[in-house]
């Protein structure tokens, strides 16, 4: 398990980017790592599992031009890596996240067709300015977004929204009924009005301030 949180705007300034991330810090007590680039920002906790040593966060592809953040295992990373690498591109880790990264570099927002696994990630395209987030086909890794102020928000858990203190906190009145009615909040919902759920085999793109969701 690993946290990871993210923010994007057309005018970011000042962003305390290290203490949301830490409200995360339960989920990868073994390292951290942040990238701060103008329009985005992003953060990531880790739990160690696959290439200890190699596998810090964020990780960048050949030219630096593409970051990601991941949340969860990519089981057939070694068999697309093996692709890859045949394909011309260099691996500097042994990890599955580099694995993800290149596959973007490779296929674009297409790539997610080629994972098997579980998975929350977010790739920032520096070339395009464009933001590329996804979720795994079972929705095994959380993720949550929210648009505020010109603001655009992700994260694996909405504490780390919601430490932004301006961010608002009214109560989604449908999703306190379906609580009470189904004993849980179905997705995209949850109970503050402004956060939603990535819905399990959606990816998310925030470009030029605008986001589009694609199943």
């Amino acid at each position: 398990m690993c946290g990871i949180f993210g923010i994007a705007s057309l005018n970011l300034k000042d962003f305390p980017l290290k203490e949301t991330t830490d409200t995360l810090s339960h989920r990868g007590p073994d390292d951290y790592g942040y990238y701060l680039d103008g329009n985005v920002g992003l953060g990531h906790r880790r739990l160690s599992i696959i290439d200890l040593a190699g596998g810090h966060q964020p990780v960048f592809n050949e030219d630096k031009s593409k970051c990601i953040i991941f949340n969860g295992e990519i089981y057939n990373f070694m068999e697309l890596r093996d692709i890859l690498i045949g394909k011309g591109h260099k691996f500097s880790t042994r990890s599955d996240t580099e694995t993800i990264v290149h596959a973007y570099e490779e296929w674009g927002e297409q790539c997610v067709d080629y994972f098997r696994g579980m998975f929350a990630f977010a790739i920032w395209d520096k070339k395009q300015k464009k933001l590329f987030i996804a979720r795994d086909r079972l929705g095994i890794k959380p993720l949550f977004y929210a648009e505020h102020n010109g603001k655009f928000y992700f994260a694996s858990e909405m504490k780390a929204i919601l430490a932004d203190n301006s961010f608002p906190r009214d109560m989604d009145e449908m999703a306190l009924v379906s609580y009470f009615t189904l004993s849980y909040i179905p997705a995209p919902l949850t109970i503050f009005s402004k956060i939603r759920k990535l819905l399990p085999g959606h990816t998310l793109t925030w470009q030029d301030g605008k986001i589009r969701i694609h199943k």
